[in-house]
């Protein structure tokens, strides 16, 4: 009996023993369970704990500083998750880093610093205090944003603006106030400031400008002096009855491409001549006495124009005199052509105008000679030679593609 109440009082302890143990370790897990809780319920109220913007206006003007420390760390971060850092920003954030990493002590005096400082109050009870409005900080904030959008995001910004000023400066206009001295010669200003320097100074000398002689600029020299495929033609007028009103031939000179005289005749008038229109013609009463029979002139005439390209200025005047017609594919009027028309800024520019803007060269200055503004009318048409037969033969391949077009059967 006594071996059996042995055993069950140690079986009874042993059970006393295993539930100890089990009460114990479910107590622990309890524990840790509430533990774990607590720190789940605490952690959010941490985050909601992060200074915020103050509400009230004591603890705005208390709290000011520490408010625009939060502003400018959201701000960095924003910057931060756009992708770019400028050198202020990473400044900044060095500072930021600085302070947090200083002693503890000195951090310690600081907050008792902030502690001590007192809080601005209003002198009067009622009077309002002035908050800073939250569009005044939007349009700071804006301003900066825009400052920053200015500024140059590298050093070669910089460096361009100033070449830019450089090469207004190099690019403007000489002036009277530039060329102070007057002792050096304008063609000497011409190769190294320019014409219109050289211009300036031709000015203020009362030098007249430079322009090339016709007789070396109009004629090729050493050229061929026979009869080429393209002529120019001009010719001189006097007048006849009442007043010297109509017009007859007096004069008539043809040249060749290269501005050598091929054909150059006086011409006897066939009525009495009342106006010799020296001063524009050259023409005098003993030119002409002696001179060459009209229809002789007109057949030498038609006989070099035949199956050639004539260029003439108005040359509509001159073929009419000489009572001759020419096809209109071989005529090359350098008063009709475009480019010359603009350039002179005239419907209908005279010779004298086109020489002298286009080619430099004074002519008609005075007497005329029919010569020398043949010599013109083919020297202002073999400049634009190659252009202007070029207009011409698209001209012609455009009209007849049109006319092939028009014949095609519907």
């Amino acid at each position: 009996m006594s071996k059996a109440k042995e055993k069950k009082a140690h079986s009874d302890a042993k059970i006393h023993k295993h539930t100890a143990k089990d009460k114990r370790k479910t107590f622990w897990i309890k524990q840790n369970l509430r533990k774990k809780k607590l720190e789940k319920q605490a952690a959010p109220q941490k985050q909601q704990e992060k200074p915020g913007p103050p509400q009230e206006a004591q603890q705005i003007s208390a709290n000011w500083k520490s408010l625009q420390q939060i502003l400018k760390s959201s701000q960095s971060e924003k910057r931060h998750q756009n992708g770019f850092t400028t050198k202020k920003h990473q400044e900044n954030a060095f500072q930021r880093s600085s302070v947090n990493t200083a002693a503890p002590s000195e951090r310690d005096s600081g907050e008792k610093e902030k502690q001590k400082t007192v809080p601005v109050v209003p002198k009067e009870a009622g009077e309002k205090l002035k908050l800073p409005a939250a569009s005044d900080s939007q349009q700071s904030a804006a301003a900066k944003r825009k400052k920053d959008r200015e500024m140059p995001t590298s050093e070669e910004d910089g460096p361009k603006k100033k070449k830019k000023k450089i090469s207004l400066d190099e690019e403007r206009k000489p002036t009277e106030d530039d060329l102070w001295f007057d002792d050096v010669d304008p063609d000497v200003i011409e190769e190294t400031m320019g014409a219109e320097a050289a211009e300036i100074m031709r000015r203020k000398q009362g030098v007249r400008s430079k322009s090339r002689e016709p007789e070396t600029s109009l004629v090729k020299e050493s050229a061929f002096s026979g009869i080429t495929q393209t002529v120019a033609i001009d010719c001189e007028m006097v007048g006849v009855g009442p007043d010297g009103e109509e017009s007859i031939l007096a004069r008539v000179s043809l040249v060749n491409k290269f501005g050598k005289c091929i054909y150059d005749k006086y011409v006897k008038p066939t009525e009495k001549v009342t106006d010799y229109r020296t001063a524009v013609s050259g023409i005098r009463p003993e030119d002409i006495k002696d001179g060459e029979d009209v229809q002789t002139v007109q057949r030498e005439v038609a006989d070099i124009l035949k199956g050639r390209i004539v260029v003439g200025h108005a040359i509509h005047n001159d073929l009419k005199i000489l009572l001759l017609d020419h096809p209109k594919k071989f005529i090359r009027d350098t008063q009709k052509y475009k480019p010359f028309r603009r350039i002179a800024k005239s419907s209908r520019p005279s010779l004298k105008v086109l020489c002298r803007e286009v080619l430099n060269v004074k002519v008609q200055q005075g007497e005329h000679s029919s010569v020398q503004d043949a010599q013109a009318t083919m020297r202002l048409y073999t400049l634009v030679k190659k252009q202007w037969e070029a207009e011409i033969s698209s001209r012609k391949r455009n009209k007849e593609s049109e006319e092939k077009k028009k014949r095609k059967p519907r």
